[in-house]
């Protein structure tokens, strides 16, 4: 019997983790776009409607993960073992290679 109410718990605790982590990305990820569109079209780019605004998105949700992995997680509801920091060169990959997408985001829309 007590196996079974630990293994709920450990179930409930991801189904909890993962809800927190659809939320979080849901609104960070809402704010970051409307940043970098905010400086689009400060400089005079609509990326609506073009291929640029996948561009941004999935760099938005790269930087994203950078993120959850670095911090986030370990601030969430679950404590597996297998938590662990990207490492660092794949951490410096990810971001360079997210800001390199909303740059050329930027030349492909206009």
């Amino acid at each position: 019997m007590k196996e079974i109410r630990v293994l709920w718990m450990i179930t409930f605790k991801i189904f909890l983790e993962l809800i927190r982590i659809i939320i979080l990305f849901s609104i960070i990820g809402c704010v970051m776009w409307g940043c970098v569109k905010l400086i689009y079209t400060s400089l005079g780019i609509n990326v609506d409607g073009s291929y640029a605004g996948w561009l941004g998105g999935i760099a938005i949700y790269s930087l994203l993960f950078v993120l959850y992995r670095n911090k986030l997680q370990f601030l969430g509801f679950y404590n597996g073992p297998y938590r662990q920091k990207l490492s660092p060169k794949s951490t410096t990959t990810l971001i360079t290679v997210s800001v390199f997408f909303i740059i050329t985001a930027a030349f492909l829309a206009s």
